[in-house]
């Protein structure tokens, strides 16, 4: 028979789909497998309103062959086959799915929606995706309720031959020819059984046929009854049929039929993690959309999770198949952290199932997975706390990122599962707590910003707060302040810096006296600024300072806390500095000091004045500009 073009601007077509849409070549394997789990669910829909099919699903399997001399790889099944006519259609124009037509044909006749209808392939250029391995396909096939069988032969975008042949069972053979290798490819690799078994195992474990292949094994011979106490054991090797997938995905067996520990087995196995999941989260869901969901809370997090080089997202499976690896459109940046599988029939994918189409039902999934996800942590946040705070302290930070990250965008969704250091709680409260334990004349949920909690209690600013008797948040974290900034209030309560002039309510006296202080001691704050130049924006008389005689605060929407952690990233290029404010505490004896020296020996108030500067970038947490000029300094006003 003369050979035939395909119908579809055949070589240009081609060509693109093998070089460029398939990323992977070893894919090729999970398609071909795929159209026999297809032509096999073909024959057993057809059983089921037809007698003379004499088969149910237990009949139905998959064989794998290698012949590693003739370097070939024959996938067969016993499945509905194809006609004449049908081998053109499926395989002579490329883009024509047969899986797609029935799957329409089947839910008109039966008025059922197609979704109903459990046929993986959806688009006909799957099979193609062999010419990125081999070089010759041939095709075997005998169609139900024919006598005849059919071989179609392809080396690719040439063109196809179709001979009748003698079949002597109805099904499929697809005999790929392995190409040679070359110095960019080792296809031989593909010839190998480990390798077979890697790749059914990866891409096609939940295929609901059994996939057989004869393996090759090695035993151990039985000892000679003659043998002295010197022999050598000998090994040989043997032939065993094995099944290489295990057919019924864990998400898709009874819940009360899973335990725990099989949860915890299959976590640990597929996602290479020593430690158990925190939390396991199940989920089943039919109608519009439909899809079977397992996902996982791990208890550490990755290595590289905090880094550029980490991936986020879940398993994607059609009807068992393996899609993507790691879809990142079904999960949120905030959950990040989330592991596991969605198996769904709904998703629209293009034409190679190597990419996923941005479509409704992807997005509905991720928004319901995105509720399902915040439920649990909550749940674990109110029934084992223990629990909770192991999460937070590998995830917390990804947590409160979200909370800060798209202007703000998710912050509701997440405040209440931020958790705190505070003044009255060392293992973390949440803001629903904290405002439960605020006093009834308390104006503002407090926070103070640094690097460590302990010495957060001690800032001169913390002082008035907590003799008050109001909690402190203290936040030690670079984000923490940005998450602030970007909730500014809690439940009806403000979020305030005790950095804040206003964060303790003051009277008209109070007011009045203050205005007093400032007014009185202009000639000295004009000294420090005239004195200190450029290193301060301005200095001022403190309404936050207690017993203590100086603190550094800053103006301006860059805090000094900010300007570390912009620093910190190397994020500092741009130039972005708080606007430094020298504050002093008039009532403290160092400042009745520094104004008898004004008057009386100005040069010792200029080193007073530098003296008063450093101490406060130490208690702020900033670096000297001159160490050793600010030990010589100390070490002058002592003589």
């Amino acid at each position: 028979m003369a050979k035939k073009e395909f119908k579809a601007e055949s070589k240009r077509l081609l060509d693109m789909m093998i070089n460029s849409i398939y990323t992977h070549k070893e894919i090729f394997l999970r398609e071909i497998i795929s159209n026999s789990s297809d032509a096999m669910d073909k024959l057993a829909y057809k059983a089921l309103t037809d007698d003379n099919v004499g088969m149910n699903r237990d009949d139905f399997k998959i064989n794998i062959t290698v012949n590693q001399p003739a370097r070939t790889i024959t996938v067969s099944d016993n499945g509905i086959g194809m006609t004449e006519a049908e081998l053109e259609e499926n395989l002579g124009t490329i883009a024509q799915s047969g899986s797609l037509q029935f799957k329409k044909d089947l839910s008109q006749a039966e008025g059922t929606p197609e979704g109903d209808v459990d046929i993986i392939g959806q688009f006909g250029v799957g099979f193609y995706s062999a010419f990125m391995v081999a070089d010759q396909i041939t095709v075997l096939t005998r169609a139900y309720g024919s006598d005849t069988g059919y071989q179609w032969v392809s080396n690719g975008a040439d063109g196809y031959e179709i001979t009748p042949i003698n079949k002597p069972t109805v099904g499929t053979d697809v005999v790929m020819h392995i190409k040679e290798d070359t110095e960019e490819e080792k296809y031989s690799d593909f010839l190998e059984q480990y390798r077979i078994q890697e790749l059914v195992k990866k891409y096609s474990d939940y295929i609901h046929y059994p996939i057989e292949m004869m393996m090759t094994k090695s035993r151990q011979k039985p000892k000679p009854e003659d043998a002295g106490d010197d022999y050598t054991p000998e090994w040989e090797d043997y032939q065993e049929l094995d099944t290489l997938n295990s057919m019924i995905p864990l998400w898709q067996r009874p819940k009360d039929e899973v335990t725990q520990e099989e949860y915890d087995d299959f976590y640990q196995s597929k996602f290479n993690d020593y430690a158990k999941p925190l939390s396991t989260i199940r989920i089943s869901t039919e109608g519009n959309i439909s899809y079977n969901a397992l996902l996982f809370i791990p208890g550490q997090a990755p290595y590289d999770f905090y880094t550029r080089d980490y991936e986020k997202g879940l398993q994607l499976y059609s009807s068992g198949v393996l899609i993507m690896d790691k879809c990142a459109d079904l999960l949120p940046e905030h959950f990040r952290f989330v592991r596991g599988v969605v198996d769904t029939p709904d998703v629209s994918l293009n034409i190679s199932r190597e990419m996923l189409q941005h479509t409704r039902g992807v997005k509905v999934i991720a928004r319901n997975l995105e509720k399902k996800i915040k439920a649990e942590l909550e749940k674990m946040l109110k029934d084992d706390r223990e629990k909770y705070e192991q999460f937070w302290k590998a995830f917390g930070s990804q947590i409160k990122f979200g909370a800060y990250s798209d202007y703000g965008a998710h912050k509701d969704l997440l405040q209440d599962l931020l958790l705190f250091v505070s003044s009255e709680n060392e293992k973390g409260t949440t803001l629903a707590e904290y405002k439960e334990r605020m006093k009834e004349d308390q104006p503002f949920i407090y926070y103070a910003v640094g690097e460590e909690a302990v010495q957060l209690g001690k800032l001169p600013q913390a002082e008035r707060i907590l003799d008050a008797g109001y909690e402190i948040l203290y936040l030690t974290e670079d984000i923490d302040e940005f998450v602030m900034q970007s909730l500014q209030e809690y439940d009806g309560k403000k979020l305030k810096s005790i950095n804040d002039e206003d964060a303790l309510p003051e009277t008209d006296e109070e007011k009045k006296a203050a205005e007093e202080k400032a007014e009185s001691s202009k000639e000295i704050v004009d000294f420090l600024k005239e004195t200190l130049g450029d290193k301060i924006k301005e200095a001022r008389v403190s309404k936050i300072l207690k017993s203590h005689a100086v603190c550094m605060t800053s103006d301006g929407p860059i805090t000094i806390e900010m300007e570390k952690s912009l620093k910190a990233r190397g994020q500092d290029m741009m130039g972005f500095k708080a606007e430094r404010v020298l504050e002093l505490n008039p009532d403290a004896p160092v400042f009745a000091a520094l104004k008898e020296s004004i008057t009386s020996d100005p040069d010792r108030a200029k080193k007073y004045a530098e003296l008063l500067y450093c101490q406060a970038l130490l208690i702020a947490g900033l670096p000297l500009e001159d160490p050793a000029g600010y030990t010589d300094l100390v070490c002058s006003l002592m003589v």
